[in-house]
């Protein structure tokens, strides 16, 4: 197994000897090693592999060393303005107080502007702030002094603790536990390796994954603010479709009493969701209800503890089951995927639904051989759905639902209607392919799957409810 130790070492090549000594020593293999002093001069990550005891005597001995990273307290650094006669030497009586404190300096600007004062600033890491305040009051008697406010554009250059800073920061955003940020240090930095290998700036890296949070974050309560639209389509069967902010669409089918949610978004949206559920739906507390999904990404499945049974493909059935192992899920054993994939889960509160609850519908454990072939058919009243599965180009055991009388289509992200989406959608699209290197397992084969659905369709108007965006018309002869 492998284990990513977060360690925190001083800037010298012999904290890093140390560690990797004790490593060696237990016999255990270095698989991966991250550190970039233009991110964070003290955060090294170290992925570990071996076995589970030995790595928790890795852990016992980088703790008695002083090098493991188990705090998310992130103290402060606060920038200071020191107001200093343009002479030589003028700064040194400031440094030695600075020193006398055990303050590091992350940041320094200072420059001549031909009068004979420097406004000299200086960013200083505090973790105690009593003792900030008797330096003030010492460096006052030395030359005038203020503390600077200033915002989140210059803090890229207070880089001794940015690893956690940006974790704690992401988390409050999203009103997240404490438990389980160091996991989302681990992640983001996974995130920008795998990125940094490809040439991409970390800049943009950590850019793209802050505002991914902050769409998920801007998008609660009272702001979110989902598109809305009904279909009738006669004997009985009403369709509604949810188009969040953020994450899947959710359609719901209200046919014969019963309702089919197909998808259901995020987990952090609980709350919202339910409100409008509730006020769509007023008997949606004791009317049958049951969910659908036409594949098992984290977007689509974020509600299926609302439900007694979630109806599945047999490979959708596979990944969540696996998510409750160590390895993850079908999109987590892909290493392009696996750092936004836990990401995203964390941000999310996503928790994986439970066994008892999922019923496959069709398809077996094996890889399909065509771009999209029909496993079955599926009835939810007297509505007949044909099943056909992709071959796995978005995600193994995505599902495509045909509902022939009426001309209804269900693509999951087989099929999606960019083109229509929402400002607020585009926004939060545009994260993942980047972060993801591409939304697809296999793009290529994703491309076939969009190409072999009029085939599958045949002449007819289709109405299509894609996984993202509006109903798509599509008429085919």
């Amino acid at each position: 197994m492998k284990k990513t130790f977060v360690t925190t070492m001083p800037d010298r090549a012999g904290a890093f000897l140390r560690a990797s000594r004790i490593i060696a020593d237990l016999g255990l293999n270095i698989t991966r090693v991250s550190y970039n002093k233009a991110i964070d001069t003290h955060t090294l990550f170290l992925e570990v592999e071996g076995s589970h005891a030995r790595l928790e005597q890795a852990a016992e001995r980088l703790e008695e060393i002083g090098c493991l990273q188990n705090s998310m307290e992130e103290g402060a650094v606060l920038l200071v303005e020191f107001r200093l006669r343009d002479t030589p030497g003028s700064v040194t009586a400031v440094l030695e107080l600075i020193e006398q404190y055990n303050f590091n300096i992350s940041y320094l600007s200072s420059q001549e502007n031909g009068t004979a004062w420097q406004q000299f600033k200086m960013g200083l890491f505090v973790e105690q702030p009593e003792q900030f305040s008797q330096f003030l009051n010492a460096a006052s008697l030395l030359c005038p002094v203020r503390v600077v406010d200033y915002d989140k554009a210059e803090r890229i250059l207070d880089n001794s603790i940015f690893y956690v800073s940006f974790a704690n920061e992401l988390a409050q955003r999203l009103a997240l536990p404490e438990e389980g940020r160091m996991e989302l240090v681990i992640d983001a930095n996974q995130v920008m390796h795998l990125l940094d290998e490809r040439g991409e700036s970390f800049h943009k890296t950590f850019d793209y994954i802050r505002g991914f949070g902050e769409a998920l974050a801007s998008c609660r309560g009272s702001a979110f603010r989902p598109r809305v639209t009904e279909y009738d389509y006669g004997g009985d069967l009403h369709l509604i479709l949810i188009e969040p902010p953020c994450g899947s669409n959710t359609c719901i089918l209200r046919h014969q009493g019963r309702y089919l949610f197909i998808d259901t978004s995020y987990a952090c949206y609980r709350e919202e969701m339910l409100n409008l559920f509730r006020r769509l739906l007023p008997d949606f507390d004791t009317a049958p209800r049951a969910a659908l999904i036409t594949h098992a990404d984290v977007d689509h499945c974020g509600l299926l503890d609302l439900f007694d049974t979630v109806y599945l493909s047999r490979k959708s059935r596979d990944s969540l089951l696996m998510e409750r192992t160590s390895r993850g899920g079908f999109r987590e054993r892909n290493p392009l995927h696996a750092p936004y994939i836990r990401i995203c889960k964390a941000l999310t509160s996503y928790r994986t639904a439970a066994p008892e609850t999922l019923r496959v519908i069709a398809g077996v454990s094996a890889p399909q051989n065509k771009p999209l072939d029909v496993i079955g058919s599926w009835c939810f009243g007297d509505l007949t759905f044909q099943a056909a599965e992709g071959q796995g180009g978005h995600l193994p055991g995505e599902l495509v639902l045909v509902e022939r009388e009426r001309g209804l289509v269900f693509t999951g992200d087989i099929l999606v209607n960019i083109r229509e989406l929402t400002e607020e959608q585009a926004r939060y699209n545009h994260y993942a392919p980047y972060l993801m290197t591409s939304v697809d397992t296999d793009p290529v084969l994703c491309a076939k799957e969009r190409r072999e659905l009029p085939h599958l369709l045949g002449p007819g108007r289709w109405h299509i409810f894609g996984g993202h965006g509006p109903r798509k018309e599509m008429v085919l002869e």
